[in-house]
């Protein structure tokens, strides 16, 4: 997934409480086919799980062509691609992975103009599904999907692909996005321990850096990265009823609230020495390399701590650092009263109405097909029929089992929530006011009034 975008319903302030007790379980941890049908339907059911879901059944589509457009690239794309060949076995159907770029409904729109559409897109934002509905893009998930999200899904990620009641969404790969990973020889010996509250976050950084290593990696260089610091900490702070205001724009980024939140992420911002590179650096730094080099190194990395999701696993992969041992992780600290709970999620949607679309929307509403990816690692899924022996570390178990123990108690990612425009484009909106406000983190003020421009003029459109 793209690290995030959605369009949550308003939740009770208790979720913040009871998922973050749920992810609190993961610091407690030392961070660890079918051939051809004949023409007759495959059956099969999630192997292993805990609950089996519903029985999955796929049509032969022997001879159909299906694309699939995505932002994933590397290994995400990868083990996406995985899932795909399995539905390929499974019905006899050819699916080509079509790379899209950010935002990808902008994408979309020139395909869509040009009268080559593909069958299907995964899309980060639920913004970006509630425009494929305005814009008649999007088709409605058939019965037999459906039947898929009913057994296997809470009603809150149901929810999130609905618009107006209509199902239109399956969300495949989601995300928590409330992880700080950390390089645990670099740890050892700056002598530290996991932090729990903001104030105890600064202060491990600040030992960390008197022990020689950088403590902060920070991926400036892709914005969504930025909105994601900004989240947690404004979550937390400003708690569950603000964060919901402020994704509808019901409240302005003038706000008070605002300010106390970007004052708070300048405390780590407004001091180049615990960031690695400096600002200048971080802004060059995509998330990838971000996370990279906080594993590579040894106990001398470039930093020793690197903010993001659970995604962040498929990125360690790549580097020598082994997951429970060499690379460790604990819930973004507490600002406020709790620790903030922010997800992200990645939703099918189909833009022609095939047999194929349709089939495939059923394949990824399965335990079947988030298993492949769940084996691979780097990979979240809110399907509570999937075993969670599936994932590959005990890590990554108890990420997953926590997701799916919060039930319907979570707040989605507020950037995703937003118009595109502002809280999806690089180089536009908040992506590139906070750009800004990590160069210049004193800027307070004049961020949080380019903020509300940008913020108001997308919210009209």
């Amino acid at each position: 997934m793209r690290r995030t975008p959605l369009r949550q319903r308003s939740k009770t302030a208790g979720h913040t409480r009871r998922a973050a007790v749920a992810v609190t379980a993961v610091a407690s941890l030392a961070l660890a086919g079918c051939g051809d049908d004949g023409g007759k339907d495959t059956k099969s059911s999630p192997s292993s799980g805990e609950s089996t879901g519903t029985a999955l059944s796929l049509p032969s589509l022997k001879g159909e062509k299906i694309q699939v457009a995505a932002v994933w690239t590397g290994p995400e794309q990868e083990n996406f691609t995985k899932v795909l060949k399995e539905f390929e076995k499974r019905t006899g159907a050819t699916v080509t992975f079509v790379p899209a770029q950010d935002p990808i409904v902008n994408f979309l729109g020139t395909k869509i103009a040009g009268g080559s559409p593909p069958d299907v897109a995964m899309l980060p934002q639920v913004g970006a599904v509630q425009q494929a509905v305005a814009r008649k893009w999007a088709k409605p998930v058939g019965p037999e999907a459906k039947a898929q999200l009913a057994a296997n899904y809470s009603k809150g990620w149901q929810d999130l692909g609905a618009v107006d009641g209509t199902q239109y969404g399956v969300y495949f790969k989601a995300a928590n996005k409330s992880l700080i990973w950390y390089n645990n020889a670099a740890f050892e010996n700056a002598g530290v321990s996991e932090p729990k509250t903001w104030k105890e976050f600064l202060s491990t950084a600040e030992t960390v850096s008197a022990s020689g290593v950088t403590p902060v990696s920070v991926g400036g260089a892709d914005g969504w990265t930025l909105t994601d610091w900004f989240e947690n900490i404004y979550l937390s702070q400003a708690g569950p009823a603000k964060y919901d205001q402020l994704a509808k724009h019901e409240i302005k980024w003038t706000d008070p609230s605002v300010t106390a939140a970007l004052t708070t992420l300048g405390e780590l911002f407004g001091k180049p020495n615990l960031i690695a590179g400096g600002a200048n650096g971080a802004l060059q730094t995509e998330f990838p390399l971000s996370v990279t080099q906080t594993f590579t190194g040894g106990d001398q990395p470039k930093a020793a701590m690197v903010f993001e999701g659970d995604f962040a696993a498929i990125n360690i992969a790549q580097t020598p650092a082994k997951i429970g041992t060499d690379a460790k992780v604990f819930p973004f600290p507490a600002v406020g009263g709790s620790a903030p709970v922010v997800t992200g999620g990645d939703a099918a949607v189909a833009l022609k109405d095939t047999k194929g679309a349709q089939a495939l929307l059923t394949f990824l509403a399965s335990a079947d097909a988030a298993k492949i990816w769940a084996e691979a690692g780097g990979f979240l899924s809110p399907n509570k029929a999937l075993d969670p022996a599936s994932y590959p570390n005990d890590v990554q178990r108890e990420i997953a089992k926590a997701l799916i123990a919060a039930g319907d108690d979570f707040r989605f990612d507020m950037s995703d929530q937003m118009p595109q425009s502002f809280g999806g484009t690089p180089g536009k909106g908040e992506w590139k006011a906070l750009q800004d406000f990590l160069k210049n983190p004193k800027d307070i003020k004049g961020t949080q009034e380019r903020l509300e421009a940008d913020a108001a003029k997308a919210y009209k459109s």
